[in-house]
């Protein structure tokens, strides 16, 4: 009985003593495990961090180039100013080609004229080109006459809408739903058009007129709807390349001329890559559409039957187009900016739907 006694009381303590190890290794490995964790987490922030500064790098050395390149702003008297405005009208074939903006175009009689008509001060600005280039684009293709139709892409408070009402044009203008465009941040910056009022330019087009001519939707330009059809024009300035990619942009041109009559046409700017026709900004807020990206949209295009006016894609070499704004951007001269370090402007496409 004694030995059996003793013989429990070892086998108790060797079995406490077994468990004991046994607990010791459960903790080792969990210890283990935890420092293997927090090394692997460690590890995936280096490589974020790695990353993220490779971007900044890759970023600064673009910037860098376009700033060697691109050395001091010009000497005011060339801009500060300027352009001169000109007596003139409307230019019969201004703009024969899908083309850039360019110096040259704000010192002509037809520019003057566009600007005037938008109640627009002459200034070296992009933004007024696009809009004028818009205007012009439309007016030498007969499309801006009394009763013609035509629909408006992402206008925000652009002036355009009310320009082409005062021309005798039925207009249905569109932008993005109030709720995404506050999300997107459009509304705060004053960016986004909610409904008619935000529309109207009493300057340029009389409110009776106004309310006579223009229409008001909220559109998608991601999903175009089905029943937006038989317009004579339409047109977008700098909105599509919002889209999320440049792919999703060359969509919208598309989808856009199926609402035209057939012989209708689309005029629209967007952001235009002067610095490479490799490498670039191909999704996300704001893409950057390269050479290549435009001649691909336009051979796919006309295998549908549509033309696309031919590309004259030269930068320039006047004074205003050599100079590289880097934000903040300045309110003039105002040409081309830096963007993600890449020297950007913009271009303005027209394509006539096919017959």
């Amino acid at each position: 009985m004694i030995r059996t006694l003793f013989g429990l009381e070892r086998l108790s303590r060797l079995w406490r003593e077994l468990t004991g190890r046994l607990d010791g290794v459960a903790l080792s490995q969990n210890d283990l495990k935890d420092q293997l964790d927090a090394v692997a987490a460690s590890t995936r922030a280096n490589v974020d961090r790695l990353d993220h500064l490779s971007r900044q790098v890759d970023v600064l050395q673009r910037e860098s180039r376009v700033l060697l390149s691109q050395l001091t702003l010009p000497p005011t008297a060339l801009w500060l100013g300027r352009p001169a405005a000109h007596p003139g009208d409307p230019a019969s074939a201004a703009f024969p080609c899908s083309t850039l903006c360019r110096q040259e175009s704000f010192d002509q009689p037809w520019f003057s004229h566009w600007a005037r008509r938008l109640a627009q001060p002459l200034r070296y600005h992009r933004k007024l080109w696009e809009h004028v280039f818009i205007c012009q684009a439309l007016w030498e293709r007969g499309s801006l006459r009394p009763g013609a139709c035509g629909l408006g892409f992402g206008v925000g408070r652009e002036p355009l809408t009310a320009l082409f009402a005062a021309e005798g044009c039925r207009v249905l203008a569109t932008d993005m739903a109030a709720t995404e465009a506050a999300a997107l941040g459009w509304s705060q910056t004053a960016q986004h058009a909610w409904g008619l009022e935000t529309l109207r330019h009493d300057a340029i087009c009389s409110p009776k007129t106004f309310a006579a001519k223009v229409t008001f939707r909220e559109c998608d330009m991601n999903a175009v709807p089905d029943d937006l059809r038989d317009f004579d024009f339409c047109w977008s300035a700098c909105a599509l390349e919002h889209l999320g990619s440049i792919a999703r942009g060359v969509d919208f041109i598309e989808a856009a001329l199926d609402c035209l009559r057939p012989g209708g046409w689309a005029v629209h700017t967007t952001e235009y890559n002067v610095s490479s026709n490799d490498h670039t900004v191909e999704t996300g807020g704001t893409v950057l559409f390269r050479q290549r990206d435009l001649e691909a949209m336009a051979e796919r295009l006309t295998a549908r039957g549509h033309k696309v006016a031919t590309f004259d894609l030269e930068p320039g070499l006047a004074p205003m187009d050599r100079y590289v704004d880097v934000a903040p951007y300045r309110v003039e001269p105002h040409l081309k900016l830096a963007v993600e370090g890449y020297a950007v402007t913009s271009v303005g496409l027209i394509v006539q739907r096919g017959l």
